[in-house]
């Protein structure tokens, strides 16, 4: 892949993500205020107390932190669709152990033609990177004025710039979730001590406690804790998932590089 095509992409894949959050706070906000805000989960117009049991309604209650975590949780569900269609389709169109293996095949054999042939039906970044490195077995085959070892080393360099040009696709919008597992926990807790002051400051300005409005209360500021919580350990376990995927994929490219230069090392002795 050139540098202009990677470029290319980098430059769409900012453009989408910008537009992420905000239409995520958009949709947030419309939910909030207009589902888990109607008037039916509510015992009086003035939404003061919700109907007891009502999940929406005491959602709610938890105040304007929650649409912000709601954000959080819709950026992170909608990356992790994003970054598991993209991770696949880097993988390509078949079975990516199945295509390593024909291609060192065909290399064994001395078939570099069928081989590239191989890397277009799979297509996807480790096929990319396999083809480059390919590409330059076949022109260093032809070089008459570099040494073995520099011939080599012109093929393990083709192939550690196709990886490098094609690792920063996989890794896009991978920051942002390690980002939210940090931050949704933090705004949570945020939004929980916020509810708790205004559950003891109403408790304080009655003069009579009572005990009933207070674990209302209380159970209102926790919505807040509950959905960061979730959002945070969902953020971590996609990250995770995610990262392991790069790794094989990385690993996979580091495995045939590997063999193509070694291959062509030892037919040209």
């Amino acid at each position: 892949m050139s540098q202009a095509n990677a470029t290319t992409q980098e430059k769409s894949g900012f453009n989408w993500t910008v537009l992420v959050i905000p239409a995520a706070l958009v949709v947030s906000e419309l939910v909030f205020y207009f589902v888990f805000g109607n008037e039916k989960h509510f015992t009086s117009a003035t939404k003061e107390v919700p109907i007891p049991g009502d999940t929406m309604g005491i959602i709610f209650k938890g105040g304007f932190i929650v649409p912000i975590l709601m954000t959080f949780l819709l950026t992170v569900f909608t990356f992790s669709i994003e970054r598991f269609l993209t991770i696949n389709k880097a993988r390509g169109t078949g079975s990516l152990e199945s295509f390593l293996q024909k291609v060192k095949s065909l290399l064994h054999k001395g078939d570099i033609n069928g081989a590239i042939a191989e890397c277009n039906k799979q297509k996807g970044s480790v096929a990319n990177v396999v083809v480059e490195g390919l590409h330059q077995y076949q022109e260093m085959d032809k070089n008459t004025e570099f040494t073995l070892e520099q011939k080599v080393a012109s093929i393990q360099q083709e192939i550690e710039e196709s990886t490098s040009l094609e690792l920063p696709s996989l890794e896009e919008n991978l920051p942002i979730l390690a980002t939210l597992a940090s931050v949704s926990t933090l705004v949570a807790l945020l939004g929980t001590v916020l509810g708790m002051i205004r559950a003891f400051s109403a408790m304080a300005t009655t003069g009579n406690p009572d005990p009933a409005k207070l674990s209302a209360g209380i159970s209102e500021a926790l919505i807040n804790t509950a959905i960061g919580i979730g959002t945070s350990a969902l953020s971590i376990i996609m990250y995770n998932v995610f990262t392991n995927m790069i790794d094989k994929l990385t690993y996979g490219i580091d495995e045939i590089g590997y063999s193509i230069s070694q291959t062509f090392a030892s037919t040209r002795k």
